[in-house]
């Protein structure tokens, strides 16, 4: 609704927590945007101008504030967890920047370094407790914020209370938590509340006795395999006790046994790990941050020589599935969530299915693959071995700095159009973006096509040229030898679209007008009856 005022009507618009307007002349400090987008999104979505006085009666004075916005864009993206988009006005010949910011995810209030910003009227405040407590009962009742009767601070281990502390104290800058004592520590991210220890405690940093007694399910089994033959597996190594104190422990086994894979471009040689670290650890962190702990049963994972499969108990949460996973974030364990936020564990992988994805783009490796997942289990297959090498050649040319301001979208398209798969109309959007950077280029008006250096680049020119079909030159010429052929008899327009037949009969007639007005051919008759004939061809038979 936002996005389509002119603005001359946002010159009349209240501000307030739907639009903010910022002169913001030369600079603006992206933290403060950041938190001003927060907002935004915690009050349902909105609008941030750059360019425009907050005062009444507003004047556009134009800004120069963040020159690169597709860049910043993205870094709103990576801290928010939510989309956002820019747009670029130019008023009177003075420049103005709006971010448009999308609505919070249901049961989640959006945070920065921590804190969920709210705006009350037009100032910007931390979202009040009680607005916190009603966002999070949109998505039900929380296991993890849930208190376990018998548990005491007793039951939690030391180590992995030290992992977190230092964690959330590099994080956050403020050096004071490390001088907490241990209670105050967990008050703070309240894992522990005036009503005892909750479970999402025991799951972070309970000792292996106290999960035994109070959670035995909250357990991580690795197991490698070193073929498909069933029977017990070449290692396997049980975790019971608080995440933080096994997490590192995980990606050590995976990686002693983590390949590899070379690819070469011109004098360069190139190694690509089998298993990408940050997509492991997003796929654990997954895992154990919204499996669900209600129900019996282990997360596991198994590691094979190309391919690595984690499997949690408990299905998608609620109005989450396949066809959205990217787009709506609904965590299930809400207090697990936001304790790994406070220490970057989620702000790291937030939408961490989205990062998964965007990494197997980059490296040409197979999408996740979700087969095996049900209502009661979710089974995600991370296939490690490289696809096409030349895709590799083209994700390199396309370069780092371009791709830090691709959305995890802009990545799926590159991808669909890579492999010739149909665009599905979420992907649609986003090929503006890439029209405009140059990856893709329009062929039609519903066909696209990445850009020619690209294929050129990963050695399948002949590629693009079948995709967008013989130029215009040398369908003329096809178009014209054909009625060559057809001496005085002439050929109907039926015929010639058997010679271009991916070209539409209005498409055809466009290329023989070209061709009768460079006086090369023309037309005998009139509408069914018409037929086109060579000026050179009758010239030669006197």
């Amino acid at each position: 609704m936002y996005s389509q005022l002119s603005i001359e009507e946002l010159l009349e618009a209240p501000e307030g927590e739907h639009i903010q307007f910022k002169e913001a002349k030369n600079r603006f400090d992206v933290r403060e945007a950041a938190q001003c987008c927060c907002a935004l999104a915690n009050c349902g979505g909105g609008m941030l101008v750059f360019g425009i006085t907050d005062k009444r009666p507003r004047r556009v004075i134009g800004s120069n504030a963040f020159d690169q916005p597709e860049r910043t864009r993205k870094g709103f993206i990576d801290k928010l967890k939510v989309m956002v988009d820019f747009q670029l006005q130019e008023y009177q010949g003075k420049r103005i920047l709006i971010f448009l910011v999308a609505e919070r995810p249901l049961g989640l209030p959006v945070q920065v370094d921590g804190v969920a910003w709210w705006y009350e009227g037009d100032s910007l405040i931390p979202m009040p407790e009680d607005v916190r407590r009603k966002i999070y009962a949109e998505s039900g009742f929380d296991f993890s914020g849930s208190i376990c009767a018998r548990a005491n601070i007793d039951d939690l281990d030391e180590a992995a209370i030290e992992a977190f502390r230092v964690q959330w104290a590099e994080k956050s800058g403020n050096h004071r938590i490390m001088n907490l004592s241990k209670e105050q520590l967990l008050r703070d991210c309240e894992a522990v509340v005036d009503n005892g220890v909750t479970y999402a405690a025991l799951i972070l940093f309970g000792k292996r006795e106290s999960l035994g007694k109070y959670l035995p399910q909250a357990e991580v089994i690795f197991e490698y395999r070193s073929s498909e033959a069933s029977g017990p597996a070449n290692q396997r190594e049980e975790f019971r006790r608080g995440f933080f104190s096994f997490y590192d422990s995980l990606w050590d086994l995976v990686n002693l046994r983590n390949d590899k894979q070379h690819y070469q471009e011109g004098f360069v040689v190139y190694d690509i790990s089998t298993f990408n670290e940050r997509v492991i650890r997003e796929a654990i962190l997954n895992a154990v941050s919204h499996r669900n702990y209600q129900l019996g049963g282990s997360v596991f994972i198994r590691q094979y020589r190309d391919r690595l499969i984690v499997e949690s108990p408990g299905g998608f949460p609620n109005s989450i599935s396949l066809e959205n996973i990217l787009d709506r974030q609904l965590p299930r364990n809400r207090r697990i969530a936001e304790i790994l936020a406070l220490c970057g564990m989620v702000e790291r992988s937030g939408q961490g299915m989205n990062l998964i994805y965007e990494l197997c783009i980059r490296e040409a490796k197979p999408l996740p693959d979700f087969r095996g997942t049900d209502d009661n289990f979710v089974s995600l297959t991370l296939n490690g071995l490289v696809l096409d090498a030349k895709m590799l050649s083209l994700i390199n040319r396309i370069g780092n700095d371009r791709m830090e301001t691709f959305s995890t979208g802009d990545f799926l398209t590159i991808n669909a159009l890579y492999h010739e798969w149909e665009l599905t109309e979420n992907l649609k959007p986003f090929l503006k973006h890439l029209l405009d950077v140059g990856i893709v280029e329009r062929i039609g008006r519903d066909k696209y096509v990445l850009a020619r250096s690209l294929y050129a680049v990963a050695g399948k020119p002949g590629v693009h040229t079948r995709i967008v079909g013989l130029d215009r030159g040398t369908n003329k010429e096809l178009l014209l030898n054909h009625i060559r052929k057809s001496g005085n008899v002439g050929t109907p327009i039926s015929e010639l679209q058997q010679v271009l037949p991916g070209l539409s009969r209005d498409q055809i007639r466009v290329l023989l007008r070209e061709l009768r007005e460079e006086h090369r051919i023309f037309c005998s008759g009139k509408t069914r009856n018409a037929r086109w004939l060579d000026v050179d061809y009758l010239k030669s038979q006197g």
